[in-house]
């Protein structure tokens, strides 16, 4: 059975906006070389953690593209008020966050929205050449079509400047401002201007923010752009299968947009480490045209986006050693189905080592264990045993290399 590899660790995020407001963020970095950075606003009163918002994170993470997932002020994890909130607020909140993404990494060049958090990124677009493609979930047309959630209270804060309104069974306090200040935006007379190719995806049978909504941001935009049905999904796509098929097809689409930058080098006999510059002890890897990644822990200043040099060191015996065992079992014809090997290091003091000399040294020590799956005899087995000793990664860690280094021309 295949091992299932986890998308890296989000990484959590704090930082202020214009008016001095701590917004929490959580940075969901890819363990590959990362092609784009991306921004995801989330629906009105939802947060970052919003189980759509993680698909489509760990979607494009899977695909290269880092994405920062923020809580709009007085949400989530954010400081401040809610009911100080509005739709001015949360671009300001997207701005710092692309703020924050160019000062410690660079440029946000995808901007991700659902619902209202839809709107905010198409107006915030307009303002940031940087951004390449904007895509849209169950986005309103007009910012203040999210005032028929307020329903019979709208009157009640216009009477009293506030009211407590339960949005997703939830209570929330709205205030005069919030509706005077979300009615002072025109989208779709702007949306002419936006210039980064657009990805619309809407439900059909979208209750909350209904399809012509959809049809009113397509036909305002300019090309290129695209539209997506998500057929029988409801507007904060609570069916799993319908977020993970969302997280496919806003992957798919954005990695078109920002194609791999992974070079190819034609001399397969040169291993290439470079350090990447997005991290502070990340390297993009070339190994005889393959990429790879390396990287340490946070322990230690890395970002653990990758493994080790000792991890690749481990890996090599243990690649080694399985495909010995598997050209020596194909030659013999012996009925293994599988073959897996399990290696672990670390570093010895040398009188903890019985095969050793010298008290004082330590050593590097290799903890191999092999895992055989098939019909085969005891004696067969052992044998295995034996030839796994004759791999070539094995032969050269156990004898003395010579290394020869020299400086080469900028």
């Amino acid at each position: 059975m295949a091992t299932k590899i986890k998308p890296a660790a989000s990484q959590r995020i704090e930082f202020e906006n214009s008016r001095g407001v701590k917004i929490a963020a959580a940075l969901d970095l890819p363990k590959s070389s990362i092609r784009a950075f991306a921004v995801f606003a989330h629906c009105f009163s939802c947060s970052k953690d919003f189980a759509a918002s993680r698909h489509i994170a760990n979607a494009l993470q899977n695909e290269g593209i880092a994405v920062l997932r923020i809580d709009f002020t007085g949400l989530g994890h954010s400081d401040g008020e809610f009911s100080n909130s509005n739709f001015s607020t949360n671009l300001e909140d997207l701005q710092a966050a692309c703020a924050w993404l160019s000062a410690h990494h660079r440029p946000p060049e995808l901007l991700i929205g659902h619902s209202l958090g839809g709107a905010a990124v198409l107006m915030a677009a307009l303002d940031m050449p940087n951004v390449k493609a904007v895509a849209t979930i169950g986005a309103p047309a007009a910012p203040d079509h999210v005032l028929h959630l307020l329903g019979e209270k709208r009157e009640e804060i216009a009477q009293n400047g506030e009211a407590e309104v339960l949005l997703a069974g939830r209570p929330f306090h709205i205030r005069k401002q919030f509706i005077e200040d979300v009615s002072a935006f025109n989208l779709t007379n702007r949306l002419k201007e936006l210039r980064a190719d657009l990805l619309v995806c809407h439900s059909p049978i979208d209750t909350v923010v209904g399809i012509e909504n959809a049809q009113e941001i397509f036909l305002a935009a300019r090309h290129p752009k695209s539209f997506v049905s998500l057929d029988q999904a409801d507007h904060l796509l609570s069916k799993r299968e319908d977020a993970a098929y969302l997280a496919g097809v806003i992957s798919a689409w954005a990695a078109r947009h920002f194609p791999s930058t992974e070079k190819f080098y034609e001399d397969a006999g040169h291993v290439i480490a470079a350090e990447s510059g997005e991290g502070p002890l990340h390297l993009n890897v070339n190994a005889a045209g393959h990429a790879l990644q390396i990287d340490e822990p946070e322990s230690v200043g890395g970002t653990n986006r990758g493994p080790s040099p000792y991890d690749l060191l481990a890996a090599a015996l243990g690649g080694c050693t399985t495909l010995t065992l598997r050209l020596y079992a194909n030659r013999k014809k012996l009925d293994v189905e599988h073959i897996e090997t399990y290696v672990d290091h670390e570093k010895r003091h040398v009188n903890d080592c019985e095969q050793c000399e010298d008290g004082k040294k330590r050593v590097d020590h290799f903890d191999r264990r092999i895992k055989i799956v098939g019909n085969i005899t005891d004696a067969q087995r052992q044998r295995m045993l034996e030839i796994a000793d004759m791999c070539p990664v094995h032969k050269t860690l156990e004898q003395k290399s010579h290394i020869s280094t020299a400086l080469m021309d900028n």
